[in-house]
C-alpha cells in the first residue's frame, strides 16, 4: 500500500461551508455527507489521518524574500483541506477520491502519491 494526499479545492465565495447564511441544519447535513464520506474509507480500513479544514487566510512566502497576503481572491479553486489515505494505487485512491462531497459544489480533489524516500 502506498499513502497519497487528498487536497480539496473549491472556491471560497461559492462554498457552502463559507457562506454564513447558510443554517444550522444545512451546515450538519453538509458535515454529515463529509463524515459518512471519511467513514465509508476508514471502514475499509484505507484512512491514514482525516486531515483538517484549513481557514481562508495565510501568508506566501517567495525565495526573494517578499511575504504577501494569500491564498489571492483571482484564484478561484483554494485549498480548503486535505486527508491521508492509503492505496494499492493512484486509480485505486483516484476512486476513493471520487466520492468526496466537495465535487458536488464545483470543486475538486487533487490526488498525490506521497513519496516516502
Amino acid at each position: 500500500m502506498k499513502d497519497f494526499l487528498l487536497i480539496y479545492r473549491a472556491d471560497y465565495s461559492t462554498y457552502p461551508a463559507s457562506k454564513p447564511e447558510r443554517s444550522p441544519e444545512e451546515m450538519q447535513a453538509l458535515t454529515q455527507k463529509w463524515m459518512n464520506w471519511v467513514a465509508g474509507i476508514a471502514a475499509q480500513e484505507k484512512l491514514v489521518d482525516r486531515g483538517n479544514r484549513l481557514v481562508p487566510s495565510g501568508k506566501v512566502l517567495k525565495s526573494n524574500g517578499s511575504v504577501s497576503d494569500g491564498p489571492y481572491t483571482e484564484i478561484k479553486e483554494s485549498i480548503m483541506g486535505y486527508s491521508l489515505i492509503k492505496a494499492a494505487s493512484l486509480e485505486e485512491a483516484s476512486k476513493l477520491a471520487g466520492g468526496c462531497p466537495i465535487l458536488s459544489y464545483d470543486g475538486s480533489v487533487e490526488v498525490r502519491e506521497i513519496n516516502a524516500i
